[in-house]
């Protein structure tokens, strides 16, 4: 018996011409669903409405730059028009302008900001809208990254987007719930043309897209990254009925691993009579609150001896 059925379901998936989004688009196609794709490109487009199709999937696509009201609309009305209704929304464009802070312009920040959190925003209000007018639930699936997370050098950008996405599915699933809409953020790591820069993964990486072969177990395992394939599922899983009582969570997936992210919340306190002065917290602080501090940033990847 299949517990993941997406059939007679229409999905949106932004940022869906290449890569990690096309990868959704195509496995939730062949869920059952039919698939809304969308890109800045459109022979992107109309490559993945193709790759859908050539696997007897159905979709449809739009070119346009996620960011706007009038895109997000333009999607939703896509699916509507195309397909009748809309279930599922997946956001997953973005853009990078990695930079260091004293050398980030404000376009470099502008930018990742209006594409990754507006361009959430603005296509989660409007499938929301679709979603509550049909009264018949929905799945709402956020794109973040462990850069929003943990941080990560370079990325002040993405970093603080894809935080705000984490807590604006945090935040959704409260106010949606009464319309039986979950709202799921995924922490995706797979083998993109990002990752493939890191110089301890570039070369397993090659190897495995030369030989055909599975990346080394180390990777899969102790890094939780695989290819783009290996995220689709838990994509799929919260598309689906399957998920009805998963929501507002923050959930890992790559590789071999699957993983449930904590949510930030006090890790320790204290408290003193009349309140803390400067002083007092300089005198407690390091046999106090802060006496196991919290680690930053996306630990370095440290393959085994030999590989």
């Amino acid at each position: 018996m299949e517990l993941v059925d997406l059939t007679g379901k229409v999905a949106v998936v932004t940022g869906s011409g290449r890569g990690l989004g096309l990868a959704y688009a195509r496995a939730l196609a062949a869920a059952g669903a039919s698939v809304v794709v969308n890109d800045v490109d459109p022979a992107a487009v109309e490559a993945a409405v193709a790759s859908v199709e050539s696997a007897d999937g159905k979709a449809c696509g739009v070119t346009a730059s996620v960011g706007t009201t009038a895109a997000a609309e333009e999607l939703v009305s896509a699916a509507v028009e195309h397909f009748g209704r809309l279930d599922v929304l997946v956001t997953n464009a973005g853009i990078l302008r990695d930079r260091v802070l004293w050398k980030m312009t404000d376009d470099d920040f502008d930018d990742v900001v209006r594409v990754h959190l507006r361009g959430t925003f603005t296509c989660a209000r409007a499938a929301a809208v679709r979603m509550r007018e049909q009264d018949e639930g929905g799945r709402i699936v956020l794109i973040g990254s462990p850069a929003g997370q943990r941080g990560n050098f370079g990325q002040t950008n993405y970093a603080a987007a894809k935080a705000g996405i984490a807590a604006m599915a945090r935040t959704w699933a409260m106010e949606l719930a009464r319309a039986r809409i979950t709202v799921n953020a995924v922490v995706p790591v797979a083998a993109t043309e990002m990752t493939r820069t890191v110089p301890a993964f570039a070369p397993a990486i090659e190897e495995a897209e030369r030989t055909g072969l599975p990346l080394p177990e180390w990777m899969r395992k102790d890094e939780g990254l695989g290819s783009v394939d290996d995220v689709t599922g838990l994509i799929t899983f919260l598309a689906s009925d399957a998920s009805a009582d998963v929501t507002g969570q923050a959930i890992g997936v790559g590789g071999d691993r699957l993983a449930l992210w904590t949510h930030p919340r006090e890790k320790t306190t204290d408290f003193r009579d009349g309140g803390w002065s400067a002083d007092e917290i300089a005198a407690a602080w390091h046999g106090g609150v802060g006496a196991e501090p919290e680690t930053f940033g996306i630990p370095a990847p440290r393959p085994p001896a030999g590989a």
